[in-house]
């Protein structure tokens, strides 16, 4: 099988877990898979993202079940690092650093979504994670090029 990392990692971004049967990992493509349906569903995820798309940011604040949404971050840069790493990317040190980063973020954007506005304007639960997602990489990289000049 072809071992196109960015291929991959695309796949997964599109839905945690294609990225995976495209590597030949069938188990954790399909665990990945049922884990993305059963959070999508219980959070109320593509509910308020059609909310979010047609402008009304309240009321996906309001369909959002903020204990469920809370593990789609982690899941879902976990499932594009392992595709892209089991690709054959991520040969460098560190490198899962602005995966793990953006996860962070994204899941503080979650947690001040229903609440945190920019410039008097209410985001949402999916809007303001996704703007996270930029300080995280950028935060992951900084870090990861200090830890490697630290660590030689």
């Amino acid at each position: 099988m072809e071992k196109n990392p960015v291929e991959k990692l695309l796949w997964s971004v599109a839905l945690p877990g294609f990225g995976q049967f495209l590597n030949g990992k069938y188990f954790k493509g399909t665990l990945l898979v049922i884990l993305e349906f059963l959070i999508n569903v219980q959070a109320n995820f593509n509910v308020l993202i059609i909310s979010s798309f047609q402008g009304d940011i309240q009321k996906a604040v309001e369909q959002a079940d903020y204990a469920w949404l809370m593990f789609y971050p982690c899941l879902y840069f976990f499932a594009i690092w392992d595709a892209w790493k089991d690709a054959g990317g991520g040969k460098s040190r560190y490198d899962f650093l602005p995966f793990v980063f953006a996860a962070y973020f994204v899941t503080i954007g979650l947690i001040y979504s229903s609440s945190l506005t920019l410039f008097n304007i209410l985001l949402g639960p999916l809007w303001l994670p996704m703007l996270f997602v930029i300080p995280g990489i950028a935060s992951g990289f900084l870090i990861q090029k200090v830890m490697i000049k630290i660590t030689g």
